[in-house]
């Protein structure tokens, strides 16, 4: 999932502190060389490359590239076993502090041969707010400690940190990430009875946690199973929806959207097909701007709605 192409995961920041130009080479991407002790590396690189990362007028495209080196924990053992023989044949059985540095000699020879998986994350800035392809609490940090050392601040964009909503009462969801809202759960609960919303009805997914703290998962035809739970005063953390013929899954604690499923579009650079996908996506994120604002609007304080 990313931005430029394949389905879409995304989540929001507003940007609250920047340079007027960001250094990006100044992070930049750096391979892991062989024999280094180094298991992970991150930094920035181009959509394509030796392209720029202005793209307009108060725009930028990036991407954060992470390289982690996963050590294969058969091929060590498989080159300990041979290190251990060759230790009995010359000296005997090794004594476990041998074994251990044996086990050490056996990671440091794999290590001198790094083979690392890539992660390649896709991100944009358009009009103070950062757009970036994950849903993932590991990447997205990475993402914001990048660009946190280049001097860009920023905070979630959800509807309620926007309006400064206070926190309602709440005994059942425990939030583990920053951001997150028992707002974002009443959401989802108005949703289902929003006329041109429903959950996935064959292939569904959905997240919900009871009021004695117990999570569950529900898939495929889920609609019964959770009306029942609903009707227990389960609340749910995130769907499979379908809005307006639009499938897309919706973690609502985070206000993050992610296997939302856009057509290739045709187009002779790489910029005019981002910028034709960003335009649906911002406009499912406006569909969820204004949902949130009409079926909340009886809860909502007077003068937080129009954020």
């Amino acid at each position: 999932m990313g931005l430029l192409t394949g389905a879409v995961a995304c989540t929001r920041f507003t940007i609250t502190s920047m340079p007027e130009e960001i250094p990006f080479e100044n992070a930049a991407f750096r391979a892991i060389t062989p024999g280094s002790a180094i298991r992970e590396r991150s930094g920035f690189v181009p959509f394509k490359p030796e392209e720029p990362y202005v793209i307009g007028a108060g725009r930028w495209a990036f991407r954060v590239r992470i390289d982690k080196v996963l050590l294969d924990s058969t091929l060590i053992n498989e080159r300990l076993m041979e290190l251990i023989k060759v230790e009995e044949e010359n000296v005997g059985p090794p004594s476990p502090q041998t074994r251990r540095q044996l086990r050490k000699l056996a990671e440091d020879e794999l290590m001198a041969h790094p083979s690392p998986k890539s992660k390649i994350i896709e991100c944009t800035i358009d009009n103070m707010i950062l757009y970036v392809g994950s849903t993932s609490k590991g990447h997205l940090g990475t993402v914001l400690e990048l660009l946190q050392r280049l001097g860009v601040e920023v905070e979630y964009k959800t509807p309620w940190l926007d309006r400064a909503l206070d926190e309602p009462p709440n005994e059942v969801v425990d939030f583990k990430e920053p951001g997150q809202s028992i707002w974002g759960a009443r959401f989802l609960r108005q949703l289902m009875g929003d006329s041109e919303t429903i959950v996935e009805p064959e292939k569904g997914s959905v997240k919900l946690q009871t009021i004695d703290g117990a999570k569950v998962s529900l898939s495929g035809p889920v609609v019964r199973e959770l009306d029942r739970f609903l009707d227990a005063d389960a609340e749910i953390l995130s769907a499979k929806l379908l809005m307006k013929d639009v499938s897309f899954s919706l973690d609502g604690l985070a206000f993050r959207i992610s296997g939302f499923k856009l057509d290739s579009f045709k187009s002779s650079h790489w910029t005019e097909q981002l910028d034709e996908r960003m335009e649906h996506i911002k406009g499912l994120w406006d569909m969820l701007e204004l949902k949130f604002e009409m079926l909340l609007a009886d809860e909502l304080p007077e003068g937080t709605t129009g954020g």
